[in-house]
């Protein structure tokens, strides 16, 4: 119940962050004298309406969005009154029309700035000073989380019958143990532990210094066997390697508090470090179409594909079901803010692509004033159709290849 809850929570903020963007859209160009003849939420038939001024108001009956309609968005519009000539958004200046357009991008970002300055104030952000690497990772102390059993391979799931002891819980070692040594080679963090274990075989006997609650203290373990790749190369050929039955128990915070001023300054970093993980991620999503069909067909779902609305919203279910508010409200953050930098791609129909154009014009139009020759007007719309054709093609292969999977296959982040 908790994860159906969680899905139609998601599925609703997502709904509002759109109705938002449209109404972004609206308001800034009503500011500006233009017209708006219809904002509805949702698309299909019309369940319910109002007329207030010249706008019609609603909601239709397939949640998936929404739009408001805004007169004359091209100068190849047709059905623009004569009496609204005047009005038509195509004649106002760059600057006018830059606004409304981007205008949905940035109620996006403002969606996600301040979620993210709420979040820094209550539950806090993630530590910058965590380690992001496997290379820092292993530049911590090796301060160990005991595990219940040895799993084979790199896979995660709970333990099941069958499955080797942990001989790290079989010689009493408990979380929070730090290792100081193995088999009288000192070991300053977790780096040096995994070399350390390498260099002994399954089924040694292994002498571990320890500290606990500050105290030293020794214990022997029979290692057991299992599958990995070499340190160096994380994705090398796996091969039979000694296994204590251990994980890394990070001693920095994964994440900090902020308090109100503070928030501002945490919220500006944690957004930069957001607007690179975006970009990777729009560079990363032609090579990851071969995933997803890989994912679709059977194969294993990789958890750095694309995700639809449907998988966010999956996912959304899990983090309410397993009470984790704090990733509920961060993949909220993280999709407004991926929306809104996607939107504002130079590419038609998107927002970014009529900025684009309209820039383009006015560079053109300045140029050629300064060539002394005839301005050469709008751009034909028309004539960019085949090519924004193709993009609403590619993006809807896109959208069908990402939401089958995350029917079919979809990204889990706990075992239910």
């Amino acid at each position: 119940m908790a994860y159906l809850l969680g899905v139609v929570l998601f599925a609703l903020a997502i709904l509002v962050s759109v109705s938002l963007h449209e109404a972004g859209h609206m308001l800034t160009a009503k500011a500006f004298g233009m017209k708006v003849t219809r904002y509805f939420v949702g698309f299909g038939p019309t369940l319910w309406s109002f007329r207030r001024g010249e706008t019609e108001y609603g909601i239709k009956g397939i949640p998936l969005g929404g739009f408001c309609k805004i007169v004359g968005m091209t100068p190849q519009d047709d059905d623009v009154d004569p009496a609204d000539e005047h009005r038509a958004m195509w004649r106002y200046p760059v600057w006018k029309r830059t606004i409304v357009m981007s205008a949905g991008s940035i109620t996006h970002f403002a969606l996600a700035l301040v979620a993210t300055w709420f979040i820094a104030v209550s539950a806090g952000l993630p530590n910058p000073d965590f380690p992001n690497t496997d290379a820092e990772a292993r530049q911590e102390p090796a301060v160990i989380g005991v595990h219940d059993c040895i799993l084979p391979g790199s896979t995660l799931r709970a333990c099941q019958a069958g499955d080797p002891a942990s001989p790290a819980a079989q010689a009493n070692l408990r979380d929070g143990d730090r290792i100081t040594s193995l088999n009288g080679t000192p070991i300053n963090n977790y780096g040096d532990l995994l070399v350390a274990l390498r260099a002994t075989k399954p089924g040694d006997t292994a002498t571990i210094g320890y500290v606990r609650d500050g105290q030293p203290a020794t214990t022997q373990a029979v290692l057991a066997e299992t599958q990995r790749p070499p340190l160096d190369d994380p994705k090398g050929p796996v091969g039979p390697v000694s296994a204590l039955g251990i994980g890394l128990r990070f001693t920095t915070p994964t994440v900090v508090s902020y308090g109100p001023l503070e928030a501002f300054g945490a919220t500006g970093r944690f957004t930069g470090d957001m607007a690179v993980g975006t970009y990777e991620a729009i560079k990363r999503i032609p090579q990851k179409v071969p995933a997803l069909w890989t994912a679709i067909t059977g194969g294993e779902r990789d958890v750095d594909t694309p995700i639809s609305v449907v998988g966010a919203s999956r996912l959304g279910g899990e983090f309410v079901e397993n009470d984790a508010w704090l990733g509920f409200f961060m993949l909220f953050v993280s999709l407004n803010f991926f929306i809104g930098v996607f939107n504002l791609l130079p590419l038609l129909p998107l927002d970014g692509g009529h900025i684009a154009i309209a820039w383009f014009e006015r560079a053109r139009s300045w140029v050629y004033a300064r060539l002394r020759r005839p301005d050469p007007g709008r751009v034909d719309y028309l004539k960019l159709m085949p090519i924004t054709y193709a993009v609403i093609l590619i993006g809807g292969v896109f959208t069908l290849l990402t939401v089958t999977a995350d029917v079919v296959n979809p990204i889990t982040l706990f075992s239910r």
